[in-house]
């Protein structure tokens, strides 16, 4: 067992490495807490180290996570009697001595009674119990030496059960209303939160076996700001749009500003010519109109091949929020030929729905379905050539990679010299630029080209561009 100190110190440091920001005086605070706290009171351990550790609410669950891994709500198997040797319970057998399938076990017939109970009761203490024994008795499969949280799910099937617990609530009710509606929330939370138990205890289990700090680096995703992008998952989409929104304005605000500050208004010519007169005539000092305030117009150029797919889906999140940022956004999307897709964002759309609705009827293929940047770069300037002007901004969203295919270098630049200005955000890391058929760097040439694969990356754009 490791003291307290070493727990507090390697707990802090695997914070540091699954990215959220904790210093060296936020952890002395947290050491500090300890000393007015009863560290047998695990809640009010948990609540001194999330004060002092924690400073976004999307940290909380990277937190939890980490804290149940390295302060255990219990040490070895914990779960009483219900485990047999080898950390299973024994389990019916039929005539020919093979385990009967669970939907048949008396055993677990019974136990799937008792988490009924437990759910339509809402006792989370008790809960909890059961979910460790539940581990202990499921968790492992005959032959296999780790824990998995499928076999204990499979067992139970909790889903299985919302039937017989709006039955045994909404006895004598009329169903359908809102009654059964609060009724299937509140069990649904309850589901969930034995599937997480199920989860926290499978994950304790597995770091006693294999160590605390590679159990965390396996299970324990990074928060949501340096989530890579291809790796989100439908509800971090939910989350990501979020998040964009505000990254959007301060994108147009930051363009808008460089936008005023790169020219002035027109010569005010009767101010310019009525100064002149106090210096015979000579125009020492000239005066300009004010600018007319106004948003600038922005262009998105998107790879939509599948190397990028999940790429492309923060695409469309991105666009969906410049798209109120802006005066005119217009969208495209190429594999290897171009087609617009900005019909596709109208207000309200869901983000898949526009993915869907974008694979089913853009004209994005024109011969080999594969990314061909040189020829998707032709039709956009022999389609769409009108769509970049003066006033334009132009993002090109894409990792580069056009299959050793054609370029159109001088294309690409031309474009980039009628536009005001013209950024590249590539969705790979920077040490894969130029490996294989990527072409970034002299992509780069061109146009400006970013980094941009999370949250944190994006933001330290839209930083730079001040």
């Amino acid at each position: 067992m490791a003291s307290l100190v070493d727990r507090h110190t390697g707990f802090v440091a695997a914070l540091r490495e699954a990215g959220l920001p904790v210093s060296v005086a936020e952890g002395l605070d947290a050491v500090r807490a300890m000393q007015v706290i009863d560290l047998l009171d695990r809640d009010a351990l948990r609540a001194a180290c999330g004060a002092t550790l924690v400073k976004r609410p999307a940290h909380r669950p990277t937190f939890d996570m980490f804290f149940d891994l390295w302060f255990p709500p219990a040490v070895g198997d914990g779960v009483g009697a219900g485990d047999a040797p080898g950390g299973r319970a024994a389990r019916t057998l039929d005539a020919d001595g093979r385990p009967v399938p669970p939907p048949l076990d008396p055993l677990v017939q019974a136990r799937r009674r008792e988490l009924a109970g437990l759910l339509r009761s809402g006792d989370d203490p008790a809960l909890r119990q059961f979910a460790r024994t539940a581990v202990g008795e499921y968790g492992r499969t005959p032959g296999q030496q780790s824990w998995f949280s499928s076999g204990v799910l499979g067992a139970m099937s909790p889903e299985t059960l919302m039937a017989g617990l709006l039955a045994a609530v909404l006895e004598g009710r009329e169903r359908g209303g809102m009654a059964e509606r609060v009724a299937r929330r509140t069990f649904r939370d309850r589901i969930s939160r034995f599937e997480e138990l199920v989860g926290a205890e499978v994950r304790r289990r597995i770091a006693e076996d294999t160590g605390v700090e590679r159990t965390a680096r396996l299970s324990v995703r990074p928060p949501l700001e340096r989530l890579d992008f291809s790796s989100a998952r439908r509800a971090e989409l939910a989350a990501l749009r979020r998040e964009v929104y505000p990254l959007a304005r301060r994108l147009a605000t930051r363009l808008a500003q460089r936008q005023r500050l790169g020219s002035r208004g027109r010569l005010d010519f009767r101010r310019t010519v009525r100064a002149s007169l106090a210096s015979g005539g000579v125009p020492l000092t000239t005066y300009h109109r004010p600018r007319r305030p106004h948003k600038p117009e922005l262009v998105v150029l998107c790879d939509a091949s599948d190397s990028v797919s999940a790429f492309a889906h923060f695409t469309l999140l991105l666009t969906f929020a410049l798209r109120e940022q802006f005066s005119k956004v217009r969208a495209f999307a190429f594999i290897d030929a171009t087609d617009e897709i900005t019909k596709f964002f109208a207000p309200g759309v869901d983000v898949a729905d526009a993915m869907t609705r974008l694979a089913r009827e853009a004209d994005l293929v024109w011969i080999t379905g594969r990314s061909n940047y040189g020829h998707a770069i032709k039709v956009f300037q022999d389609r769409y050539a009108d769509a970049i002007g003066p006033r334009t901004s132009l993002l090109i969203l894409g990792d580069a990679r056009s299959n050793y295919g054609e370029l159109s270098l001088p294309i690409l630049r031309d474009m980039a010299g009628r536009a005001r200005h013209a950024y590249w955000l590539n969705p790979e890391p920077r040490d894969r630029w130029d490996t294989g058929d990527s072409a970034a760097s002299r992509y780069d040439e061109i146009v400006p080209m970013y980094e941009c694969r999370n949250l944190a990356q994006l933001a330290a754009f839209v930083e730079e561009l001040a």
